[in-house]
This record gives C-alpha cells, sequence and structure tokens, in this order.
C-alpha cells in the first residue's frame, strides 16, 4: 500500500528517491549532470500542483483537440466539502459554457440532487499560461500524486501505479474510443534539439550554428581576396587588351607628340672627354691662311696670355712674305695674326695676335710620361670644321716620321720623333692639341699617314690634292721639344738644332746610319773639329745604336739626334770594318730655318 503522497515542494528522503538508470556522472556532463556554464539547460515542462487546501491540482496542458479522462478522487472525510468531479475540471484552453451550480444534499455526496438557481453563471476563460519547470533534483509529479491536504489514503486507491501516466499518450488509443490524427512532423527548430555534449566547445549563434573561428575568417578573407586579385587581373588585362588593339587598329587623335626626357644636369666628370673638351676649347684657335695663290686652314695652341700661339710650319708658310693670317676663338673673336718665328725642321711656327683680352693659355703636359695605351683627345679644324673634338690612345711613342720634302734640295724636310695615336686626325687638325687625361698638352698634331699616297704627309691645309682621311694613324710632336722650340723662336725668332758635325750616305740600304764617304761640295764627310771629329767618327763607320737604342737608317739617326738639345751628350755603338765600337759625343748646335 502506498503511503501518503508528499506535499509539493517536500524533499523526499534518500531512500525514496528514484534512482537513476545510470551510473552518476562524476563530471556533470550534459545531459546527465547540471547544466554547463557555457549553455542553458533544455526547457523541461512538469505538471502544475496545486498547493492551497481545498483546490484541486491543474492539469497540465494537453495538446489542443486531446480529451483529458477524469481522475477518481475522494474527498477526505472530515472535511465536510463535497469531491469534485474532474468532470468539473476544464482542460486548458478549451471554452466551456456556464454550467448551472448545485448544492450537496447531505455531507459525502458526490452530486449535489437541486440546482442552485441563485448562483449566476461564470464563464471560464482559456488558460494562457504553462506550468512552471520543477526544482532541480525534485522528481516529476504525477496526477495520481496530487491530492489536497488531508485526504485519506483510500483516496489514492484509484490512482494508476507508480511509473505510469494518467495522462493519455498520444497516439495510443484507448477502448472505446478511436485513435487521433497523428499530426505531420514540421521542422524543429529548437538548438537542443540538435545539441551534441561530445562536439568541441562552440559560441552557438541565434540559429544554433558555431560561430567562426578567427582561423576560419582569416582563411575565408584570404580566399576572397585571391578571388578579388585574380577577377581585377582577368578585368584588367582584358580591358587593356581591348584599347591597345583599339589603338594599334584606328590610333590616337590628334597630332603626335614624341615622348622626350626633360633637362637634366650638364656637367661632366672632369677626366671625360667632355670635361677635357670643356676646359681644353677656349685655348684652341682656328687659323685661316691665304698666300699669292693658296690657302689653308689650320689649328693654333694658345702658350700666354700675350697672344702667342704654337702651330705647325707648314700651316703658317703659305702666308709667305706678303700672306695674311686671320685667328679665330672658340668664344667667336677673330684678330689678325703675325709670324714671330718658323723652323722648317722640326715643323713648328708661333704666331702672336695683339688685342685680345681673356686668353686662356693651354696647361702643358711632359711627353716623357707618355705610355702605350694612354687616353688621349685631339682638338681641331678638320676640313675648316673649327673646335673639333676627337679621342683615341697613343699607339706608339718615339716614332721616328719625316714630313716635307717638296722642295728639290730638301730644306723643307721635317724630322720628328713623334708620339703615334688613332685618335681620328685629318687636314686641318694641324698644330691642334694632343691632350691627355688630365687635359694638359703632350703632343702637337702634325702628320697623318694618307692610305691615297702611302707616305708620310703634314696634315695642314686642306686644300692640298692627294690628301685623303684619317685612317687611324695620326703623329704629333712631342711637348717637350715642341716646348723648348717655341721658347726659342719667341725669344730668338729662330731654333737651334743639335748636330753630331758628320754628313750621312741617305742612299745607303743596309741597317743603320753610315757616315759619307766625303761631305758636300767635295768637302770631307767629318766636319774638322766638330762633335764627331771629336769622338773620333771616321768616314765610312755605320751607327747602329744611340743610347742603346737600334737605329736603321739615316733619317732615324737624325730623329733620335734631334730630340735631344745641344749640349747633351750622346752614347754611339758603330761598326767599323767589322768591329763594333763605342763613343761618346756631345752634341754641337746649328740654326735652322
Amino acid at each position: 500500500m502506498p503511503g501518503p503522497p508528499a506535499l509539493p515542494g517536500a524533499v523526499l528522503p534518500a531512500a525514496e528517491r528514484p534512482k537513476p538508470l545510470h551510473d552518476p556522472d562524476p563530471y556533470s556532463t550534459p545531459p546527465y549532470g547540471e547544466p554547463g556554464p557555457w549553455a542553458p539547460a533544455p526547457p523541461v515542462q512538469h505538471p502544475v500542483v496545486t498547493s492551497a487546501p481545498g483546490v484541486a491540482a491543474q492539469a497540465a496542458t494537453a495538446a489542443p483537440g486531446t480529451p483529458v479522462p477524469p481522475v477518481p478522487w475522494t474527498a477526505p472525510a472530515s472535511s465536510g466539502v463535497p469531491a469534485p468531479s474532474f468532470a468539473d475540471i476544464t482542460p486548458l484552453g478549451v471554452s466551456v459554457p456556464p454550467v448551472p451550480r448545485t448544492a450537496p444534499a447531505s455531507p459525502g455526496s458526490l452530486v449535489p440532487p437541486v440546482a442552485d438557481s441563485a448562483l449566476p453563471e461564470v464563464p471560464v476563460p482559456p488558460a494562457t499560461q504553462t506550468a512552471p519547470a520543477a526544482p532541480a533534483g525534485a522528481p516529476a509529479l504525477s496526477f495520481a500524486d496530487a491530492a489536497l491536504p488531508g485526504a485519506p489514503a483510500s483516496a489514492l486507491a484509484d490512482a494508476p501505479p507508480p511509473g505510469t501516466s494518467a495522462l493519455p499518450i498520444p497516439g495510443a488509443s484507448t477502448p472505446g474510443t478511436s485513435a487521433p490524427p497523428v499530426p505531420t512532423p514540421t521542422a524543429n527548430t529548437n538548438p537542443w534539439h540538435r545539441y551534441d555534449p561530445w562536439a568541441p566547445p562552440a559560441p552557438l549563434q541565434q540559429t544554433g550554428t558555431p560561430t567562426p573561428t578567427p582561423e576560419q575568417h582569416r582563411a575565408r578573407a584570404r580566399k576572397l581576396l585571391v578571388a578579388s586579385a585574380v577577377a581585377l587581373a582577368l578585368l584588367s588585362g582584358g580591358v587593356g587588351g581591348i584599347v591597345g588593339a583599339h589603338l594599334e587598329r584606328d590610333g590616337v587623335g590628334g597630332d603626335v607628340v614624341l615622348p622626350q626626357v626633360g633637362k637634366a644636369d650638364t656637367g661632366r666628370a672632369p677626366d671625360s672627354v667632355a670635361g677635357i673638351a670643356a676646359r681644353a676649347l677656349p685655348s684652341v684657335v682656328t687659323l685661316h691662311v691665304s698666300g699669292d695663290a693658296e690657302s689653308g686652314t689650320g689649328t693654333g695652341i694658345v702658350l700666354d696670355t700675350r697672344g702667342h700661339i704654337l702651330t705647325n710650319n707648314h700651316v703658317v708658310e703659305l702666308a709667305g712674305s706678303g700672306g695674311a693670317i686671320s685667328v679665330s676663338f672658340s668664344g667667336g673673336q677673330t684678330a689678325k695674326g703675325k709670324v714671330v718665328g718658323r723652323d722648317t725642321g722640326y715643323d713648328l711656327a708661333v704666331v702672336q695676335v695683339s688685342g685680345v683680352r681673356g686668353l686662356t693659355p693651354m696647361p702643358l703636359g711632359n711627353s716623357d710620361n707618355v705610355r702605350v695605351g694612354d687616353p688621349v683627345v685631339a682638338i681641331g679644324a678638320p676640313f675648316d670644321l673649327d673646335n673639333t673634338v676627337t679621342s683615341g690612345i697613343i699607339s706608339a711613342t718615339d716614332r721616328p716620321i719625316t714630313a716635307g720634302g717638296e722642295a728639290s734640295d730638301g730644306s723643307d724636310v721635317s724630322y720628328v720623333d713623334a708620339l703615334q695615336t688613332d685618335a681620328p686626325i685629318n687636314p686641318g687638325n694641324s698644330g691642334g692639341p694632343l691632350l691627355d687625361a688630365d687635359g694638359r698638352l703632350v703632343g702637337v698634331n702634325s702628320a697623318i699617314r694618307s692610305a691615297d699616297d702611302g707616305a708620310g704627309d703634314g696634315g695642314g691645309d686642306g686644300t692640298e690634292s692627294g690628301q685623303g682621311g684619317s685612317i687611324g694613324l695620326g703623329f704629333a710632336i712631342p711637348v717637350n721639344q715642341a716646348k723648348r722650340v717655341a721658347e726659342e723662336l719667341i725669344n730668338t725668332g729662330r731654333a737651334t738644332h743639335p748636330v753630331i758635325g758628320v754628313t750621312l750616305d741617305m742612299d745607303y740600304t743596309g741597317d743603320g746610319a753610315r757616315v759619307a764617304t766625303k761631305g758636300g761640295d767635295d768637302g770631307p764627310a767629318v766636319t774638322a773639329g766638330g762633335p764627331g771629329a771629336k769622338a773620333g767618327l771616321k768616314a765610312g763607320d755605320v751607327i747602329t745604336e744611340v743610347d742603346g737604342e737600334r737605329v736603321h737608317s739615316g733619317d732615324e739617326l737624325i730623329v733620335r739626334t734631334r730630340a735631344h738639345r745641344p749640349g747633351d751628350q750622346l752614347r754611339l755603338t758603330l761598326d767599323r770594318d767589322g768591329k763594333n765600337l763605342t763613343v761618346s759625343l756631345v752634341l754641337g748646335s746649328s740654326t735652322g730655318g
């Protein structure tokens, strides 16, 4: 016989509490343990129990259209209150018309025999509230457990057995009734129906779907960025291709404007060709010479502020004694010039101008410091094209050359121990400067080797017939020799030549320079009392070396001798009757013309 029902809100002893069908969960993991702090527990509905005395417990809300069977109930014997029929209990949400109330005929009677017409009819409003949730840990109550206080134990006789419910089971049929229709399943939007206690924790959105993690956000952003970049590239390529094809086919309207760079710094490095030319051009002049029947063009070098200009002899000799010389400066000034002195043997001359201010002298270098391969710059007026700048290198040094020789007596022949260069030199460059990498004068351009005649040729005026252009073989008088001759021409008007005091056999075809057997005018080949006689030279001696350098002809011996000053001492190696002899000789002096 079951004991009396527990009062609402009472806690059953531990021995009488229903035991769960599973082992206790020490970790309180949902859905068996306590709800976790990360999410609310799923809602649980329980029947509502009436706690006030004399009031029947309210039934749980049933689904609309579902009949609720009456629950037997026995009123306590001493209460004096008639036991109401469960037929008087109206399910929540169902409207019932008013029923005439009746008063009981005697205590304990369940149905009153007489209607109480004096009582007003009270309509029952539909219930809209739901039962509150039972406290955590309290056992769920059925309608069989619900009783008024003081109800006898016999009132529970008709209650359903423990573990069963007095409420009808949806979908089940009872004897004498038809089965209710099965409702059509609908989509459940309750997020707790999709709750998985073993899934990794993730915050839930309002729809119940997990919120993306920062890594997922970044991955999605990267994908979006890459897709946008690819789309932009494709769009740009397509638009560019269309525009390019249109421009190529139809062109751009309007006038054609060609691209061009803007102005830049015009300064150049001092050791560049441009830098050297910029510094040297103010010291270079162009000479226009006119004579009785001919005229020509050459170049000159400003030596000082007094107006002395150095050039080649073959440039100014066209003027003769009655010709005219016009000097043009790089700044545009023009002045008349006069010959101060000239020398045929060295092919040098000095011209002076007056009335010109602001002259810039050319700095002089040292030709003994020049080596093969050094860069050089040549400036001149080839074919009357003034201020022309070319560049090249030193191809050779101590190159013996002769120029001139048009006079029948050979008095116009010049002997030059020249610097050879591949810088382009043409007729009109004669008398112009050959500059080193520092812009200093190392040579005076004098001759070129022409492809037309294959002979050494003065590069003076541009009117000489038979002269060709440059083939990369130009020759310049070393500045050390030119300086000495120019000083003598300025100071005395004449230049001195070093001599050895012998007459050479210019027809000798052997190797070396041979002393002739007799001199001019049938005189002795070795001048009596001259430098050669004092050194012990004799007619027929063959001179093979000068200061250890080999000589191969008479012209070469003269060139080696002219490279020195009068009074210099030379060491000569000679062949006399098959014997090699070495003699020392001090150079004499003669006045050139």
